[in-house]
């Protein structure tokens, strides 16, 4: 432990600002149901947006990305794309829009404006969408819940401490004895303020982080200009074929071993199935968690397009600058470091906590680590304002008490912030590593969320009965694959699951009738979508013969494809910056500013269009 008291002062004083931040927007949250999960529907795009991508930056993500980044190099950019990160593009130049037009609270609330309050499957699907609600929250926060604890391991060891513990843990344990600690403290901020202080302190730590991230910018810069990184051909290069070709044989022998465990040598195939399952994960629109919140929170369709396009420009240059700055310093240093878990192997995820510990000034150390918990908990607290909202508002107010009053409503967030945290701290103690957790939930709990939630946006005849036999079918094939199918060979598996999870949408929908004409002309009508909605639109028509419908399928399509482009431009910017390689850096800044020139035209201007 190497931590200075202006280091541990820097720690203290950004957690004690997390419960002042709670107990200063109490009052504020309590006024109703809306200003506690939605924060009153005022709070400006760029706000959200900021808060948004404050989520985003995850303490798990980033070790899982330094450690990507070490192993892979440039290739690693790729890698992300399993989420797929890209899905943000598809919420920025259309989906947003579609979402925000609902008004709705929650996905489920949102159900109801797609297939109405009553009829043959509507019950069911809202309670499947519950389901996976929780699921994946509860997924999130153990992913979360276990990388803070490995974090927080490696700057203070079990052994200064374990004399003042009246228990025995486990050596396996202690990574989760730490998160319990500091999970108290993202509760505590989170229950009291609700989405008001949850977008405040985002704000706060997304402060503290973009100048620890500038700093350890400087430094791993100047390491470069004295240190030449020991690297395999082809580490300094986004481009690849159909093998990887990177092997670290004579340099760093064991990095193979962790390339092949990952199930990443064939990367050619790798990347279309990962690209093939985004695509299609992208168009299913966000899943409900903090993502889809933050959207619904906002104050009109077009600044929810605003606020989804905000996050990548503030989420990426400064997540990127670290993430290649520590794998910089990880490289340079390497041999000086211990990497090896309590099994004698090397635990790759260790490298960005070994590397701040070891190798980074004082105060600089205080910041990352007051930014970073504060990464740990914005995104456990925004991960817990959603299932609260389905617990609270899908739950509890339609099937328990739907005439409870505020303070009663209030009460029962607060009682079920802890009893959430609670279910997420018990599962991350059944979490192994990091990317174990999240395996499961990119490759198959995602996977069967997916079809249902393509066919409710663009197929008229889709109904509740579909949605509900669709995420069911998925659901409970994720479940048996992630027991029966090696985590490495999930994505794999995709095709099969997306496919079972189609046909019981398909079959699903056919097994009741059609929904309501009224429902399906109000939807319409409200949110524009395009796709196969012929009979819908000839039936609006014969209402309103003055309605517009929805041309810009071609329009959004090309704006994701240059709006991804330019995602890839950010990302891929601050790590030619930081290691120095000019030509490509001057030629990824023209591609960026063309980009945006076209999508001030095609995009930003067209807004209100449609």
């Amino acid at each position: 432990m190497r931590l200075s008291i202006i280091d541990i002062a820097i720690i203290l004083l950004y957690l004690s600002s997390t419960i002042f931040i709670g107990l200063w927007y109490r009052k504020k949250a309590r006024q109703n149901k809306e200003s506690y999960m939605l924060g009153g529907r005022s709070l400006p795009w760029y706000k959200l947006g900021l808060s948004d991508a404050s989520d985003m930056f995850d303490i798990s993500g980033t070790m899982w990305m330094v450690s990507l980044c070490f192993v892979y190099g440039m290739k690693s950019i790729w890698i992300p794309w399993l989420w797929p990160v890209f899905n943000q593009v598809f919420l920025m130049m259309y989906l947003s829009r579609w979402l925000r037009r609902s008004n709705a609270s929650t996905g489920a609330e949102w159900l109801a404006t797609r297939f109405g309050k009553t009829g043959p499957g509507v019950s069911n699907s809202h309670k499947v969408v519950i389901a996976f609600a929780l699921l994946s929250c509860l997924g999130f926060m153990a992913y979360g819940f276990i990388g803070l604890g490995k974090f927080i391991e490696i700057f203070v060891p079990w052994d200064m401490i374990k004399g003042y513990i009246p228990f025995d843990v486990a050596p396996q344990y202690v990574p989760h004895v730490y998160g319990v600690i500091f999970t108290l403290f993202a509760m505590f901020y989170s229950i009291l303020g609700g989405m008001h202080s949850i977008v405040v302190g985002d704000m706060v730590k997304y402060g503290v982080m973009t100048v620890a991230c500038i700093w350890i910018g400087f430094i791993a810069a100047g390491q470069l200009s004295s240190h030449h990184l020991n690297v395999p051909a082809g580490w300094y290069s986004p481009f690849f074929g159909t093998h990887l070709n990177l092997s670290w044989t004579g340099i760093i022998t064991e990095v193979n071993a962790k390339i092949k465990s990952d199930g990443y040598s064939l990367f050619g195939l790798f990347f279309m199935m990962m690209t093939f399952k985004g695509f299609f994960a992208a168009l299913a629109g966000p899943a409900p968690n903090y993502d889809m919140q933050k959207i619904l929170s906002t104050r009109s369709p077009e600044e929810a397009s605003k606020m989804s396009g905000f996050v990548n420009i503030i989420l990426l240059p400064i997540r990127y600058t670290l993430i290649i700055s520590l794998t910089v310093l990880g490289l340079v240093f390497y041999h000086q470091m211990n990497l090896k878990d309590g099994t004698g192997a090397i635990d790759f995820e260790r490298i960005l906590p070994a590397v701040i510990n070891n190798f980074l000034p004082v105060g600089l150390v205080g910041l990352l680590l007051a930014g970073l918990l504060g990464a740990f908990m914005s995104t456990f607290s925004g991960t817990m304002n959603a299932a609260q909202a389905y617990i609270v508002n899908d739950i509890y107010l339609k099937y328990i008490n739907p005439k409870a009053s505020t303070k009663k409503i209030i009460s029962m967030n607060y009682l079920v912030g802890i009893v959430v945290v609670a279910v997420g701290v018990i599962l991350g103690f059944f979490v192994k590593d990091i990317n174990s957790v999240l395996q499961w939930i990119v490759s198959a709990l995602y996977g069967g969320y997916i079809a249902s939630n393509v066919l409710k946006w663009h197929w008229w005849r889709f109904n509740a009965n579909g949605f509900f036999w669709g995420m069911l079918t998925g659901i409970v094939v994720a479940m048996l694959s992630s027991i029966f199918i090696p985590q490495d060979q999930l994505l794999n598996w995709f095709p099969v699951l997306f496919g079972l999870s189609l046909g019981g949408s398909i079959i699903g929908s056919y097994m009741a009738p059609p929904t309501e004409e009224a429902v399906l002309k109000s939807f319409y009508k409200n949110v524009r979508p395009w796709g196969f909605w012929e009979p819908v639109k000839q039936a609006v028509l014969v209402d309103d013969p003055s309605f517009q419908h929805n041309k810009n399928f071609k329009l959004n399509m090309f704006n994701v494809v240059i709006g991804t482009m330019a995602q890839c431009c950010l990302t891929i910017l601050p790590m030619y910056l930081v290691l120095g390689k000019k030509m490509p850096l001057l030629a990824t800044i023209a591609i960026l500013a063309v980009i945006m020139v076209i999508l001030k035209k095609t995009w930003w201007d067209k807004l209100k269009d449609y």
